[in-house]
């Protein structure tokens, strides 16, 4: 099912660069062009790979699985998975080795738009991101170059797009020119930073499984390029391009026609769109580039990665075994949610309501229920797949955690919250409120504090 919830409008910041740039289609009638920085695969068998079960290889014998989702906000989102990482950090657990902080126990980050920003910085620079991603990021006024640059006349006839400008401002000021080799720390967790294709509405996460497709070698592939590809949303950004190179497979690989064949006999809906659209991939012709938008609009909260990769894997008993993993003692998926839901003034008046309004209202309406859907999908089946594993000897206890503003009582705080704006630009004040709120709403939740329970008494 393909899902167009374009969340993001609601931003000021996307506002009025979908203004500013029909503004310009008055002033300029150049076409931009992607720029292409995805290299084909060598040939050569790497040692290393930025892969999942290169990362699963890492930790087969953990005691617990941590998994986080980060959803899509612009900067209230990664300022609230900012705020839960601090909290993971200090959050000590104690395991049969001892005691260790939550935060290096967490095995994958989903992100998708806002939330990729907190998940790339955290994969690149692990503890470090703590006494710098404030400053580079969170506290920096990100929006004010970006809509400048709309109105730089030396801009106006380039074929370089807005997106392209965005990715040189990443590159220079937060990421620093980082590749996904960069990445590739001991300890740290595998980040999964999510687009959407935009021909096929596929949900495509940057990991070497998936680049393979594409016949690409993502260590060399730069992280600013995939983060700006997670949040650009369509129009108001042009998409990120990348080469579907043609040197590696001309027919689909057998674990993707495996795929097809079970979804078929399963007769499973989902897992079947997500094989079409992955099957298109070797029609090298066709499909010779691929144009990738803002990963909200396939999955704004950023869960069902999680849920793809192990239905690809064919369901969590055969990925373990596929990655030579015993299931651990605990399973924890956490999944932060910085969507709001705002109040239209709409209602007061029989006044028609803006084109900004209008949109905003449809959007929001989608997002929460495609929300709601993912939630209920992923969480259910994390459930199901835990009591498949367990076993009288080896029992597997899942936990589902909801970090989301719904869940914070004081009405006047939850207002607050709510009249966020999905910006690249906040005041120290709702930076400084955003941060605490993913701290206590992860501490303060009831099955993260039934988990710290069994875990500790265990």
């Amino acid at each position: 099912m393909r899902i167009t919830t374009i969340a993001s409008f609601t931003s000021s910041l996307l506002w009025r660069l979908l203004s500013c740039s029909y503004l310009l289609l008055f002033v300029s009638g150049c076409a931009s062009y992607g720029v292409v920085e995805n290299e084909a695969l060598s040939g050569q068998s790497s040692a290393q790979e930025y892969s999942i079960k290169a990362f699963a290889a890492e930790r087969k014998d953990k005691e617990i699985f941590v998994e986080l989702s980060f959803s899509g906000g612009g900067t209230r989102a990664a300022a609230v998975a900012y705020g839960v990482l601090l909290e993971l950090r200090d959050t000590t657990v104690m395991l049969k080795r001892g005691p260790t902080r939550l935060l290096d126990e967490v095995d994958t980050i989903s992100s998708v738009s806002g939330g990729s920003f907190t998940a790339a910085y955290y994969g690149l620079h692990g503890d470090g991101m703590f006494d710098t991603f404030e400053k580079v990021f969170l506290r920096k006024n990100v929006e004010k170059p970006l809509v400048d640059s709309l109105f730089n006349p030396l801009h106006w006839f380039s074929s370089k797009g807005r997106t392209e400008r965005a990715v040189d401002y990443y590159q220079k000021n937060i990421f620093h020119g980082a590749t996904y080799a960069d990445m590739m720390k001991p300890g740290r967790p595998l980040i999964l930073i999510n687009a959407s294709d935009l021909a096929y509405g596929v949900r495509f996460s940057f990991v070497q499984e998936y680049f393979n497709l594409l016949c690409s070698d993502l260590l060399s592939f730069p992280v600013a390029r995939a983060v700006t590809a997670s949040s650009a949303v369509p129009v108001a950004f042009n998409p990120i391009v990348v080469e579907n190179h043609s040197d590696c497979v001309k027919y689909n690989p057998v674990w993707l026609k495996k795929v097809r064949e079970r979804a078929d006999g399963e007769d499973n809906l989902e897992l079947g769109t997500l094989a079409v659209g992955l099957e298109s991939y070797s029609d090298k012709e066709q499909r010779k580039f691929i144009h990738f938008v803002d990963g909200g609009i396939t999955d704004n909260i950023g869960l069902r990665a999680f849920y793809d990769i192990l239905q690809l894997f064919g369901g969590p008993k055969a990925y373990l075994k596929k990655t030579n993993t015993v299931h651990p003692s605990k399973w924890v998926v956490i999944s932060v949610d910085a969507s709001t839901s705002p109040v239209y003034a709409m209602g007061e008046t029989n006044k028609q309501p803006s084109m900004k309004e209008s949109m905003s209202a449809m959007s929001g309406v989608q997002l929460h229920r495609y929300n709601a859907a993912s939630i209920d999908l992923v969480k259910s089946a994390i459930y199901r797949w835990a009591d498949d594993l367990s076993t009288p000897e080896s029992p597997l206890t899942p936990y589902f955690i909801e970090v989301s503003f719904s869940a914070i009582e004081d009405p006047p705080l939850k207002r607050f919250f709510n009249m966020v704006p999905t910006s690249f630009f906040l005041e120290n004040e709702q930076i400084d409120k955003l941060i605490e709120a993913g701290r206590s709403l992860l501490r303060n939740n009831p099955d993260f504090q039934q988990f710290l329970a069994d875990i500790n008494n265990s």
